[in-house]
């Protein structure tokens, strides 16, 4: 009896957290805020193209505030080390242009991929930007030309 008292339980209580689960799926997610600030920018993905060896890194991102209500950027990360965000700190009001810098660590070898992840009261309130391009190895060492050897002076006096 015990066994069949705790299997109705146990089947209660799948079915009640199912139903359950069906009225959070299709509960709908609220509304995005109208007057929310909006981030528009020039371009989402810079190219770097290919670059020499330890070229200078530093790219920007260029975006303006399309909103209605002041942008605030809460968080600026790089998906590794050698990517390095930095972003405005101050509020940006509708309307005004910004820029995100990004540092790109050029002396990492061969073709890249990497993402600056944005957080802000925009909406959307996440925003990822992409880096990318190609850093060339040094070019070997030029080996200097042989010179011809000069003949030992005679010092014998003849």
């Amino acid at each position: 009896m015990k066994k069949l008292l705790s299997s109705i339980t146990l089947i209660a209580a799948l079915a009640l957290s199912g139903n359950l689960y069906a009225q959070a799926a299709t509960t709908p997610a609220a509304a995005p805020d109208p007057n929310a600030p909006v981030m528009k920018f020039e371009h989402d993905t810079i190219d770097y193209g290919t670059i020499p060896h330890n070229a200078d890194g530093y790219r920007v991102f260029k975006f303006t505030n399309v909103g209605k209500e002041p942008l605030l950027i809460s968080n600026a990360h790089g998906s590794c080390g050698c990517t390095v965000p930095t972003a405005p700190t101050e509020p940006i009001p509708p309307g005004q242009n910004s820029e995100i810098k990004v540092h790109y660590a050029t002396d990492r070898i061969g073709a890249f991929t990497k993402t600056v992840t944005l957080t802000s009261n925009a909406n959307p309130p996440t925003k990822v930007l992409v880096i990318k391009g190609n850093v060339l190895s040094d070019p070997p060492a030029a080996t200097p030309a042989a010179t011809p050897a000069t003949p030992p002076a005679n010092t014998s006096g003849h």
